[in-house]
This record gives C-alpha cells, sequence and structure tokens, in this order.
C-alpha cells in the first residue's frame, strides 16, 4: 500500500487497506470465524495479555501457514472496529503498515 497524505483525514471512508484486500474482498467475509475465535483466545488470556495471530490458527488448522494471511485481516477489522489494538515491539502501530511479527491486544 503507498500511504497518501490526504487519507489522514479521511482514513474511516478508506474502504480497502491494501491492494491484496481490494482483490480478495475480505472485509466482509469471515468463512472460518477467525474473528471470533481471536475475541475468543484474548478472553481466556489475563488482562492487558497480548497474544500471536498464529497462536490462533495453529489450534484451528492443520495448514495454518495458509491461514496467516486471513488472521490478519481478521485482526485488522477488529481493530478497525475498536476490539483490539495490534503491537509490534510493545508498541500499538497502524494495521496497514505493520510488516512482520505483530501481536493483538484486547482494548479494555
Amino acid at each position: 500500500m503507498t500511504w497518501r497524505k490526504k487519507w489522514e483525514k479521511s482514513w474511516d471512508e478508506v474502504k480497502y487497506c491494501s491492494d491484496g484486500c481490494r482483490r480478495r474482498r475480505s472485509e466482509a467475509q469471515d468463512p472460518q470465524g477467525l474473528e471470533a475465535a481471536i475475541l475468543e483466545d484474548l478472553g481466556k488470556r489475563a488482562r492487558g495479555a497480548t497474544l500471536c495471530p498464529s497462536d490462533v490458527v495453529r489450534a484451528r488448522f492443520e495448514q495454518w501457514r495458509e491461514m496467516m494471511g486471513p488472521v490478519r485481516e481478521a485482526a485488522c477489522r477488529l481493530e478497525a472496529a475498536g476490539a483490539l489494538e495490534i503491537l509490534q515491539k510493545g508498541k500499538v502501530v497502524d494495521p496497514s503498515r505493520a510488516r512482520g511479527p505483530i501481536r493483538l491486544r484486547r482494548v479494555e
């Protein structure tokens, strides 16, 4: 995704975070119930604890590596809804700019 300064004031109106999301049109779909699975797994942890997205899919799918993209997309949807925060190196990050390992934390 190429960040555009004009999006800063209207980020809520941007429909897709990347060309990949645009192609998959995944914002309206969650066929595997990944959003519910993320919230369920976070609910089992202590307040303020974080969760790796791979933990969610490893417990539910044999081919878990193939599910890493969809679980990150589900986390982005939950972050946009205000249900969780996405962190890198212990700091909250913009999910559209997050590259590499992330952690998820429930918003209290």
